[in-house]
């Protein structure tokens, strides 16, 4: 199709319509108040990026199950909630829905993720913990079955509140190592009932979340999974894994899958400078020259799907390589993600030509080897600080957006782990604090 870039629209299986292919990718925002609701900080910050030109808006992780968070910011839909509850949750998708705009609501499980502030004893398909130095998430127990199926039903009655308050699509949550891509990584996943073992039951678990979501949502409501290319890590969920999961999410009248790559043991998400892993398969060293991270892992996807749309995120800077991808048939929808977070309007501004690139903000602590040491050694650890500090600069970034300041760019990555570290102090003492009220 010589005649697409990101300008153009694109219909979705569901009969749903992008007015153009950018999206801005998922990202987590911890803007909840202490009770883990909606705030004027969601209006704030979706009203400007929905004013910014994106087609679609995908939210940050909005959990299922107020027990186990990726952070204590997090927004929680689980329960009957209350008219307060929904009318912020209305307001939060009124304001990222202006100007034509698609708002999705990415819904998520943070499983064994779930830090040591929010949960001493998360979950996980089994009893194995994240393999990550200073204590930071506590020993998960093995859910039951019963739980898993419960699990199964929050993802669904989740996505009914979004459609119900005016969101316009969900995203079930897949990748990164949250609950349902531990289920999918054998590593992780070590059961012997119907939920592990072979790749068709490790995957149940994503398929009857689409199906339950699916059957609560109706045909014309887009549902979207974002979907880990690789874990890249050795005897972890393959790439050969991933594809042959996106034939089925095919089948199953999926209407977006993102895909992406990695996990906290292997953060290759997170774009973290002089950070190389060992990848359970070497990334091909074209895939090293372009600017997307997954986008050759998604060519393969596309062979092997007939009807879904995909979506990569991660690495996208140039608007040649946006219009490349999208031409090439490897990519449907380009997300871009921490660019929004310094400057809400850059989609806008690529597709009037105002400008052709997006800026690299953040600043990196400087190393010198690159190879990976192991997940305890100094310098790899000191890479680990680097991207969470990476995380934190444009988490604040967002935050000060949501408060209706602006961003501040001379911000130093040291100075924003520090702070963002101290934010989530903060923020999880005074959830903590509410909830034992």
């Amino acid at each position: 199709m010589p005649d697409i870039n990101i300008s153009s629209p694109l219909t979705l299986p569901c009969g749903a319509v992008l007015k153009n292919r950018i999206a801005k990718g998922a990202m987590t925002e911890g803007l909840a108040d202490p009770l883990n609701r909606a705030t004027d900080r969601h209006v704030r910050l979706y009203q400007r990026w929905a004013d910014g030109g994106s087609g679609m808006l995908l939210t940050g992780n909005v959990q299922v199950d107020g027990r186990y968070l990726e952070r204590p910011g997090n927004v929680v839909i689980e329960g009957p909630q209350s008219n307060e509850q929904l009318s912020a949750l209305a307001a939060y998708a009124q304001a990222g829905t202006r100007n034509g705009t698609h708002l999705w609501m990415q819904l998520s499980h943070a499983g064994r993720q779930t830090p040591a502030a929010v949960s001493s004893e998360p979950v996980a398909p089994s009893a194995i913990e994240v393999k990550m130095p200073g204590g930071q998430f506590g020993k998960p127990r093995a859910l039951t079955g019963d739980e898993i199926r419960d699990i199964i039903q929050r993802f669904a009655f989740a996505a009914g509140v979004a459609r119900d308050t005016g969101f316009t699509g969900v995203q079930v949550h897949a990748a990164h190592g949250y609950l349902i891509s531990e289920f999918l990584n054998p590593l992780v996943n070590q059961r012997a009932d119907e939920w592990g073992g072979s790749l068709e039951n490790r995957a149940r678990l994503l398929m009857e979340t689409v199906k339950a979501v699916r059957a609560t949502v109706g045909a014309a409501f887009p549902i979207s999974v974002k979907l880990n290319s690789s874990d890249f890590q050795k005897g972890g969920f393959s790439h050969t894994d991933s594809i042959q999961v996106a034939r089925w999410l095919d089948e199953a009248g999926l209407d977006l899958l993102e895909v992406s790559g990695g996990n906290y043991e292997q953060p290759v998400m997170m774009d973290t400078e002089g950070f190389e892993p060992v990848y359970e398969e070497k990334v091909r060293s074209s895939t090293r020259k372009r600017e997307a991270y997954f986008l050759e892992y998604a060519s393969d996807m596309a062979k092997a799907v007939k009807n879904t749309p995909l979506m990569v995120t991660g690495g996208f800077r140039t608007v040649d390589a946006m219009n490349e991808a999208l031409v090439s048939g490897d990519a449907d929808v380009v997300g871009i993600a921490r660019p929004l977070c310094v400057d809400a309007a850059i989609a806008q501004k690529m597709l009037d030509g105002e400008v052709t690139e997006a800026k690299k903000w953040e600043k990196t602590f400087r190393l010198g080897p690159t190879r990976f040491l192991g997940p305890n050694s100094p310098i790899d650890l000191f890479r680990g600080l680097n991207a969470w500090g990476a995380q934190g600069w444009y988490c604040l970034q967002l935050i000060r957006m949501g408060e209706g300041l602006e961003p501040d760019t001379g911000m130093s990555t040291f100075k924003a782990l520090r702070k963002y570290m101290g934010n989530e102090q903060k923020t999880a003492k005074a959830m903590n604090a509410a909830r034992a009220a």
